[in-house]
């Protein structure tokens, strides 16, 4: 699990079957300090999350599947909950 903060969304005209109809959010992991940990990342809102929201995302890949209802959904990272 990692903490990050919700840049905005992310819109695809062409895109895996499984994303159809699901939120995609680009999101800035950060570390303890709030200092950006990596690259942005494209994650699976299952949440409704909004841009400036800081949330809890997984790379869990079941959790993704879950989320997409999908067995063979590419998506990686997901969104589980939003930090107070």
């Amino acid at each position: 699990m990692q903490s990050a903060i919700v840049l905005g969304s992310a819109r695809a005209t062409i895109k895996h079957e499984s994303l159809s109809g699901q939120r995609l959010v680009v999101i800035q992991p950060i570390g303890i300090d709030d200092a950006p940990d990596g690259p942005p990342l494209i994650a699976v809102d299952g949440v409704g999350c909004r841009k400036g929201d800081r949330i809890i995302a997984t790379s869990d890949g079941s959790y993704a599947r879950e989320v997409t209802n999908h067995t063979n959904t590419p998506a990686r990272w997901s969104v589980v909950g939003i930090i107070d």
